[in-house]
């Protein structure tokens, strides 16, 4: 099979495509056949190796942990799917070795949740991860309701613009931060565009002159202090990146109650994931690239097999 795999820690450039090994079958996971795979900055950090004090790594490594596929087989012990069914999986692992950017993904059983029916792969495979995290911050963590004024730092990004559907959906007020170039976007998913600079917190003011309740972080590099003279006296805070006195960090956790509830939300029409670009697998280092320099419009980058 065909896949993208890095054999040191370093940026695109250490990413190749080419043959590899196809994946084993145990008894309780599934062979899935990549229709498309989202890009994740987790990723390219993993990449250049800043978990490796936190994960082991067995080179060579096939980065990626977003999926949605067609289930290819299933193990001796899987009853839940069967040959055809399409599939969306996280398969976030302890482990740096298998991951999303090849044809043939081997996935436990219990990452793997049927797709989103009414959505394209490249939608469904951006779902996962970036879903996952935008509910874990705006509802278990924030738990967001409509007396909350809640702002969202990165709104136009992958977990960024799930993260201001769903606070919308809480009935909370938001508003969202975003460059120039996306403030359209941000008001089209029911928040109030503010954008980044050095002024951001008198931008916030505008909209909530007693501070903001509850903000979440999905923009990181500083954009949270530049922020934070925006706060109510007793504003929760959450960040997917930078950390802090008073600041719950939050990540991704597999959650099979969450994914389904958040299926269930994309097929009623109710949370939209936007994709940026589409690129082909083998062009998997030139997709890096554009998510690091920020070149394509919101939403996420996605790898599918073969170019359009």
């Amino acid at each position: 099979m065909k896949g993208v795999s890095y054999s040191r820690f370093g940026g695109s450039e250490v990413l190749q495509y080419g043959d590899l090994p196809e994946p084993k079958l145990s008894q309780n996971a599934v062979i899935v056949r990549m229709k498309a795979a989202a890009i994740n900055p987790a990723d390219i950090a993993l990449q250049a190796g800043f978990g490796e004090s936190l994960m082991e790594t067995w080179f060579p490594v096939v980065p990626g942990w977003d999926i949605a596929g067609i289930v290819e087989r299933v193990g001796a012990g899987v009853v839940e799917f069967q040959p055809g069914d399409e599939v969306i999986a996280y398969t976030h692992q302890e482990i740096l070795h298998s991951g999303t950017y090849a044809e043939l993904v081997s996935v436990p059983v219990e990452r793997l949740w049927r797709k989103p029916k009414n959505v394209p792969w490249g939608e469904a495979a951006g779902l996962p991860l970036a879903g996952m995290t935008a509910y874990r911050a705006v509802i278990d963590t924030l738990r967001a309701s409509e007396s909350d004024i809640v702002l969202v730092l990165g709104a136009s990004g992958g977990v960024g613009s799930l993260a201001t559907q769903l606070a919308v959906m809480s009935g909370a007020t938001v508003i969202g931060s975003a460059s120039a170039s996306r403030q359209t976007y941000v008001k089209s998913i029911g928040a109030e565009p503010v954008q980044y600079g050095d002024d951001v917190a008198e931008q916030i003011r505008k909209h909530a002159p007693a501070g903001v309740t509850a903000i979440v972080d999905c923009a990181g590099q500083g954009a949270l202090a530049k922020a934070m003279s925006a706060a109510a006296p007793g504003a929760r805070v959450c960040s997917i990146a930078d950390g802090g006195s008073g600041v719950t960090t939050v990540f991704a956790r597999p959650d099979t109650g969450i994914l389904l509830r958040l299926v269930d939300l994309v097929e009623a029409g109710s949370l939209r994931v936007t994709v940026a670009a589409s690129f082909a697998l083998a062009d998997a280092a030139i997709a890096q690239d554009a998510l690091k320099a920020r070149a394509c419009g919101p939403g996420k980058i996605v790898l599918v097999p073969e170019a359009a």
